[in-house]
């Protein structure tokens, strides 16, 4: 009997109790965060952790062996990631994209689903998408991937560079956006093990914020894949292989990060300005009016994110909104930050505060597809194009 055949006559697995879970695990991951940004390190533990609790495997199909949960779900899981370490919830984010759509992508074969997810269940397996290129920039802004799939009568034989990958050092499995070397080339991803010969990583990853993602460049030097691993390449230009449901989830789990952030930052500065008694005041620096101001202002844009973020994820914004949602919570979330770092000038900055590092990882948000110009392009010409229909 096959293993995922083996899989299906278990019984299913049952979601942990989250209240119980998650704030032990935002814990340990605060505790570590500091020296893992420090020293620009993988937090692999943090990962076994997710592992031992079962949610590495949250979004995936209940019939490959997954938990099938929804989006509210996922985003409260993803919330309680980046409080502790924003990083992993990055890596984490990826992974449960891929595992909530795996059933919608029709270019999978269905002994690829039941290994990759499989790989997840037994091992704590990790998957993310390579497109990003020195040449290309991001591939949402258009233009042909430089990375080639060359057809050989063994199998695919993949070529070329992919820089920002994050988690390179600990995924199992790449989805590498590369053209195929036909006349008319088809454009998709290569389904490839990351300890495949002809894989190297190199340590290029020296960033601003989130630095222990391990977002490095991997290199593909003539890689060797199964035929079968071309997962539906398409044309140039035709539609993505998921839905735009997709596009929601995105956009909620992405931003859910920079929004725990933010969070992170308020509370900090909130134990800040309890703590710190000037001497000329005699007093907590959170008796005077001017902080306490300051601080429900930065409440109220937390809970506009909140509405937003809770909002969106049980459905109740239209599919089109989830870029501004995206958006408009990156955007609160960093002047958060500003906020509190405005008002606690050096200490603040010191990099023995959080604070400091909070900031450098909340700017990351403006980074992540969608981002702000093409959001706000695209809002205003539905809008304009509401009132044309109008008149």
């Amino acid at each position: 009997m096959s293993t995922a055949a083996a899989r299906r006559l278990e019984p299913s697995p049952r979601l942990p109790d989250l209240d119980a879970v998650l704030p032990g695990l935002t814990q340990a991951f605060a505790a570590t965060a500091g020296r893992h940004d420090r020293e620009a390190s993988f937090p692999f533990a943090n990962f076994q952790a997710l592992h031992e609790a079962g949610l590495l495997v949250l979004t995936a199909p209940a019939r490959l062996g997954g938990l099938e949960s929804d989006l509210p779900t996922a985003l409260k899981v993803v919330s309680a990631v980046a409080r502790g370490e924003p990083a992993t919830a990055l890596v984490l984010v990826m992974q449960y994209l891929f595992h909530a759509s795996v059933e919608g992508r029709s270019g999978w074969p269905e002994h690829l689903k039941q290994r990759v997810i499989g790989d997840a269940i037994d091992h704590g397996a990790l998957i993310n998408a390579l497109r990003v290129e020195p040449d290309l920039g991001t591939p949402a802004r258009g233009g042909l991937p430089a990375t080639i799939a060359r057809r050989t009568p063994e199998g695919w034989r993949i070529s070329g560079r992919k820089i920002y990958s994050t988690g390179s050092s600990a995924l199992t499995w790449f989805v590498v956006w590369a053209r195929s070397d036909d006349a008319e080339p088809l454009v998709g991803g290569w389904l490839v093990r990351a300890d495949s010969p002809g894989v190297v990583i190199e340590e290029t990853w020296d960033h601003l914020g989130l630095r222990a993602s391990a977002s490095h460049d991997v290199v593909f030097e003539d890689v060797l894949v199964p035929l079968d691993h071309a997962l539906d390449p398409q044309p140039p230009g035709a539609p993505p292989p998921y839905s735009a449901v997709f596009g929601t989830w995105s956009s909620v789990l992405t931003a859910a990060i920079y929004d725990a952030v933010a969070r992170s930052a308020r509370d900090w500065l909130a134990d800040f300005l309890i703590s710190r008694k000037p001497a000329n005041l005699g007093a907590s620096l959170s008796t005077l009016p001017r902080f306490q101001e300051a601080l429900g202002e930065i409440d109220g844009l937390l809970l506009s994110n909140r509405v937003l973020l809770d909002s969106a994820a049980r459905g109740d914004t239209a599919a089109g909104e989830s870029g501004l949602v995206k958006h408009l919570v990156t955007e609160n979330a960093i002047t958060v930050v500003e906020k509190a770092l405005k008002l606690t000038g050096n200490p603040g900055l010191t990099r023995a505060n959080p604070l400091e590092r909070h900031h450098r990882d909340v700017l990351c948000g403006r980074v992540h597809t969608p981002q702000a110009d093409v959001v706000l392009t695209g809002a205003g010409k539905l809008a304009f194009a509401s009132r044309e229909t109008v008149a």
